[in-house]
């Protein structure tokens, strides 16, 4: 059940982000939070950019239901097999959003110092248009979209235990990011459930 009942989609056109506010109530929210603080297998993410090699403080990691390769910024990870926890927030997932996951690539941003740049999830493994579920568990953050044609751009803050949902035309046409700020200082993991195409 959603807990406050505000669905809505986010872009204007080319595209559907669709924000249901809170589906994990606070103390739900953070009880998952400091155990996959705890359980995840955490590691930098990597990325290859013009020829070097960057890790980067964010961290990393990527479950599903078999060993899928994923491969960005020129780098690929293996998925390790579903936790408790991850299984429990993917059916809470897939009951909100009608649609089945096989998998789920999380980021752990330790404060307001690490974030992420423009960018979109169109990978060749998640297939042209894929949705994909984005659960954020830990401290409030700020999350950009920008049109790639006409630049028109527009946020939302994510709440603890809030679900976004991108699909559509979504990668095709928009950009988002997780801008930097000074302003927080405690950890956010992120989930984002997507199906690998197998």
């Amino acid at each position: 059940m959603n807990l406050f009942n505000t669905s809505a989609n986010l872009l204007p056109y080319d595209g559907e982000a669709i924000y249901h506010g809170p589906i994990l109530n606070p103390t739900e929210a953070d009880d998952y939070l400091n155990t996959l603080l705890q359980t995840i297998e955490w590691k930098n993410d990597e990325a290859v950019i013009f020829g070097r090699h960057i890790i980067t403080k964010r961290m990393v990691a990527w479950y599903g239901n078999n060993d899928y390769s994923y491969t960005y910024s020129n780098t690929t990870k293996h998925a390790l097999p579903w936790t408790t926890e991850l299984l429990q927030l993917k059916v809470l997932v897939e009951q909100h959003t009608h649609t089945s996951f096989n998998s789920c690539l999380l980021n752990l941003y330790h404060d307001g110092n690490e974030g992420m740049g423009w960018h979109s999830d169109d990978e060749k493994a998640l297939g042209r248009d894929s949705t994909i579920a984005s659960l954020t568990l830990g401290t409030e953050r700020k999350f950009a979209f920008k049109h790639r044609q006409t630049k028109y751009n527009t946020s939302v803050f994510l709440q603890n235990g809030s679900l976004l949902v991108m699909q559509g035309t979504t990668q095709t046409h928009w950009l988002h990011s997780l801008p930097k700020t000074t302003q927080v200082t405690r950890p956010r993991v992120n989930l984002t459930f997507r199906n690998m195409l197998v």
